[in-house]
């Protein structure tokens, strides 16, 4: 299971890659793995606002279907225009072609909510010896 240490993470099982004032987001390996194959992923629009914590897309596996929740607030600048029609991309490159929307924040320091790899990792440790 991949933890890059050059994004920062979400309990929700999110991750974000700034670029200067931009937030890449996507779902982390462990979170597609947990779903199974994924089969379907709606997309915001580009321009939509968004704010931290809310619902902005959703993602439906064999398994189950998942909302995917914000990690910063801005507007959306960009969606991954390959997803509709090969949702598995999520599966296969969850860090990289498998990235969901690029977000343009409005507040840089909800940044410091979000967990470093060596936090998250530590995070799933305890969700999973709480089952």
């Amino acid at each position: 299971m991949e933890f890059p240490e050059d994004v920062k993470y979400t309990r929700e099982h999110e991750w974000v890659l700034v670029e200067e004032n931009t937030a890449t987001v996507g779902i982390t390996d462990y979170a597609q793995d947990q779903l199974g194959e994924i089969v379907y992923v709606e997309l915001p629009s580009v321009g939509d606002k968004v704010s931290k914590g809310d619902a902005f897309a959703v993602v439906e596996s064999v398994k189950t279907v998942s909302d995917i929740y914000a990690p910063v607030s801005g507007t959306v600048v960009e969606v991954n225009e390959d997803l509709p029609d090969n949702p598995t991309l999520v599966n296969e490159d969850p860090y990289g072609d498998g990235w969901i929307v690029r977000i343009e924040m409005t507040d840089t320091t909800e940044l410091d909510d979000l967990l470093t790899a060596e936090e998250y990792q530590a995070y799933i440790a305890e969700e999973e010896e709480a089952e």
